[in-house]
């Protein structure tokens, strides 16, 4: 018998939620929201990493605890997600350019305008 993980098709529904009221990613030629992508920082992943991003069912997102990781990599894991855990993709949600900012913003959030 497969094995259930509710929390995926939780996720997996908040994440849906979130595109549609977001109205979607932003094309490539759309310039970028800071306003916006913040509050999906602080909603979205802070739905599992904590409103403070101190952490919760994710881990500690603040800049002190993930200074040794580079933007290219939280991109990554922004974009593709980590196989087997509770973190989703978010490639179909939000562009390079958004994971970009988003991976620098939670590396040093009083640069990101």
């Amino acid at each position: 018998m497969a094995e259930r993980r509710p929390y995926r098709s939780w996720i997996g529904r908040a994440a849906l939620v979130a595109a549609l009221a977001a109205g979607g990613a932003a094309t490539a030629s759309e310039p970028l929201d800071p306003v916006a992508l913040k509050r999906l920082v602080h909603q979205d992943c802070g739905s599992c990493h904590g409103l403070t991003l101190k952490g919760g069912l994710g881990p500690d997102l603040r800049p002190q605890t993930i200074e040794h990781y580079d933007v290219d990599i939280l991109k990554s894991v922004i974009l593709d997600g980590i196989p087997d855990t509770a973190m989703p993709p978010w490639r179909p949600l939000m562009t390079e350019a958004e994971a970009d900012w988003v991976a620098r913003y939670l590396l040093n959030p009083e640069d990101t305008q």
